[in-house]
């Protein structure tokens, strides 16, 4: 099988135990409710527990990646010094950029990271699903009796979870069945506008105006563009089972990500603006409750400095004269007895 397979099996097979009990612990849940077990309904709406269940335990890391996120927006400025400063010598502007970025404490790379965790559950599920389906094989808990109704089961009546776009088409080698398609398009584009509309809500209400210049905004940009097509393109192979996951689990992040745009921007920002004009409304409609607002409430939106350790005075060097009478150069003075000498 080769290294890389025994690696893919290492991951993978934790994966299925995980993702197994949780869609069985929701598909039960909705069979106690009165969801025919062996419909697409309930295996559906086991599909959507599951992403909430996912991205609920992925909080911690979203809380992460926004704070990551907004350092890198703060210290872009610093960023472009450093351009200016060492743009002749490529390894030391390496070296100072990874070094503001330890020092502020973020990383380039932390916004990517809620995907790449989410990657392997994706496949996961995408191989729990094609396997159930295709073969009857049952993975991590499922039993050969729930692996065949979830391979089989069925939304709409006629619109099965583990058929995708490409292969009810044609040219897909598949079957021609127009309402999989049109349901795997609707998903497919869904998926593809939920991604673009995510990305451009961070770039255009929670970054100061001069991030939006420099290689962090570059990257950005590409990302708003390159993110969407690559799922949309990707998309038209994925199960509608797997379509559903990905589209519900873009849409949570969208909300996550309104609420802590709305409730905590990052200074400098259009974000930043429209809750300080939202506190200051609420203020004048009710005073009784913001009475310390402009001294209290403006002072909490916006991050103290980074405190740096006080930089210690050295003395002035002195005469042997000054140091015998303890004065000051040219009077004779001593701090230590009134008087004159």
């Amino acid at each position: 099988m080769g290294i890389l397979g025994d690696i893919g099996h290492f991951i993978m097979v934790p994966l299925y135990y995980i993702i197994s009990a949780v869609l069985i612990g929701w598909h039960k849940l909705f069979t106690l409710l009165g969801l025919d077990p062996e419909g697409g309904a309930a295996w559906a709406l086991s599909i959507i527990g599951l992403t909430l269940v996912i991205r609920a335990a992925l909080i911690p890391l979203f809380v992460k990646q926004i704070k990551s996120s907004r350092n890198m927006q703060l210290i872009q400025p610093k960023v472009r010094e450093l351009q200016k400063k060492y743009g002749h010598d490529r390894q030391k502007l390496a070296e100072e950029t990874m070094k503001l970025y330890k020092d502020a404490g973020t990383n380039p790379f932390a916004s990517c990271l809620p995907i790449l965790l989410q990657m392997p559950i994706f496949f996961a599920l995408f191989r729990l699903l094609d396997q159930a389906a295709k073969h009857n094989k049952a993975h991590g808990f499922l039993t050969e009796n729930l692996a065949r109704q979830f391979g089989e089961s069925e939304v709409f009546g006629k619109i099965p979870l583990a058929d995708s776009f490409w292969g009810a088409t044609p040219w897909g080698a598949g079957a021609d069945n127009g309402a999989v398609v049109a349901v795997a398009a609707f998903l497919v584009l869904a998926m593809t506008a939920t991604t673009f509309t995510t990305q451009r809500q961070l770039m255009a209400k929670n970054m100061p105006a001069d991030a939006m210049t420099g290689p962090y905004a570059q990257q950005q940009k590409m990302l708003l563009y390159i993110l969407p097509v690559a799922f949309g393109l990707g998309g038209v192979a994925f199960p509608i089972g797997v379509l559903l996951y990905w589209t519900t689990s873009n849409l949570w992040t969208m909300g996550q990500q309104f609420y802590v745009i709305r409730n905590n921007p990052a200074p400098g920002t259009p974000a930043f603006k429209a809750k300080q004009d939202r506190d200051k409304a609420k203020a004048v409609k009710h005073p009784e409750k913001y009475a310390s607002y402009d001294a209290v409430a403006e002072a909490d939106a916006i991050p103290e400095p980074e405190q740096r350790p006080a930089q210690r005075v050295q003395p002035k060097k002195q005469t042997r004269s000054q140091r015998k009478t303890g004065g000051k150069p040219g009077t004779g003075t001593n701090p230590n007895k009134g008087g004159t000498k």
